[in-house]
């Protein structure tokens, strides 16, 4: 390279890190808006409609801490990049919203900005909530607003050097969050538009359902991810071998989301959690929206890899261990009982690359919700403290490999890293 060249390419390169330290400095400048205690009273239909919205984002779920008062945040969220805590929602004037004005708590769903103006952590799913109109967060504030207040201090995030600074903060957002309003396609449906509204903003499946970069990015809207803490893998919602539903009928998922399990298929784990709190609550409408949706994602199998079989002994093990622990339940055959107990034959959750699913059930048990058209769900116990990591990986390579089933045996490393 000659002189010139390089003259050249050193400006080029300055100038994109002025214009990137530009960027930077912008997001960081964010002023605070002023305190206000003085809201126009809601209407008891707004409050109903923030209510439903709350329900459908399933906003509890993250801001209420074990035993703790419902939306007092205080619960402790583990990510790749430490842990971070939830805020508290309800209308307490110190330690909650209850000086937040709406024009503030709008900033925060829209922009991703405290009241204060500091930048929020995107565990707060604002890249969803941005396409919320404006009428349902004003709905969504004014049902917070109603909440009895509870008055909890809000414990400090613990993230590591330098996700822990707002500069790093501000560079993820440069690259991962661009504000908008949900925007109608109109060469679809009014339902499927209302399910794509629903799934992608205030119910945000994309948070769990999708693949991320190595900085948390979305790379992969509803496609499988890892949960932050790990012990969960949320399945692909494109790939009908995984969780996609394209091949369903729209009756089928309806009922799985207002009842946690249908013929051959149940939910477990943070999914049980989601039917739980939200899912369940929705009008059926709605939900056939969302099925209808869904449905219409195109499918994306994930590439076939080739698997390594379980050897001799390990599947003997792990026959042996079924036959004691898990036959009486899921049958000689894995084909499960109707009403009761999921099959294990041609069992998606079972399948995947992945095997954190199935090692998580087997130490963790496996527990469908308590829903109003199925109160009284079976459940699965845990063996995390009767088996072993070489039991568990036996029987989990067992199921994995039987009746059908092709997929990956599991090492005791493998459940280690889930235990």
């Amino acid at each position: 390279m000659n002189f010139t060249s390089l003259r050249t390419a050193l400006a080029v390169l300055l100038l994109a890190c002025g214009v990137l330290t530009a960027a930077v400095w912008s997001e960081l400048r964010g002023e605070a808006l002023p305190e206000t205690a003085a809201v126009a009273p809601a209407t008891p239909e707004q409050v109903a409609r923030g209510a439903y919205l709350a329900r459908a984002g399933n906003c509890m779920a993250c801001h209420t801490a074990r035993g703790g008062e419902a939306y007092a945040g205080g619960r402790s969220i583990d990510t790749p990049f430490g842990n971070i805590v939830a805020g508290n929602l309800t209308p307490d004037p110190e330690t909650g919203l209850g000086r937040w004005s709406p024009e503030a708590f709008r900033r925060a769903l829209h922009e991703g900005r405290s009241r204060d103006g500091h930048l929020l952590y995107p565990a707060f799913p604002y890249t969803h909530t941005t396409q919320m109109p404006d009428a349902d967060v004003a709905d969504l504030h004014a049902y917070l607003r109603s909440l009895p207040a509870v008055q909890q201090a809000n414990r400090p995030h613990s993230l590591r050097f330098p996700y822990n600074t707002q500069a790093a903060l501000a560079v993820w957002r440069l690259m991962h969050f661009e504000p908008g309003r949900f925007q109608p396609d109109t060469v679809q449906s009014a339902e499927w538009n209302r399910g794509a509204y629903l799934v992608n903003g205030p119910a945000h499946c994309a948070a769990c359902h999708g693949e991320r970069n190595a900085l948390g990015g979305a790379i992969g809207p509803l496609g499988a991810g890892a949960m932050p803490d790990g012990r969960w893998v949320a399945p692909s919602l494109r790939d009908p071998q995984q969780a996609g539903v394209q091949t369903w009928a729209s009756e089928r998922i309806v009922a799985l989301l207002q009842q946690g399990t249908v013929d051959g298929a149940s939910v477990m784990g943070p999914m049980a959690e989601v039917v739980f709190h939200g899912t369940q609550h929705l009008r059926t409408e709605d939900l056939r929206a969302m099925a209808v949706y869904l449905q219409a994602v195109p499918p994306q199998p994930a590439p076939a890899v080739e698997f390594e079989a379980a050897d001799a002994s390990q599947k003997a093990l792990g026959e042996q261990l079924y036959q004691r622990h898990c036959v009486d339940c899921h049958g000689a055959q894995g084909q499960g009982a109707v009403g009761a107990y999921p099959p294990l034959a041609g069992n998606r959750a079972v399948t995947m690359a992945s095997p954190v699913n199935p090692v998580q059930a087997i130490l963790s048990g496996g527990f469908a919700p308590a829903t109003a058209g199925h109160p009284q769900p079976y459940g699965m116990p845990p063996f995390r403290t009767l088996l072993n990591d070489t039991e568990v990986a036996a029987v989990a390579g067992f199921i994995r490999q039987s009746w059908g089933n092709q997929a990956g045996a599991v090492s005791s490393l493998d459940v280690q890293r889930v235990r």
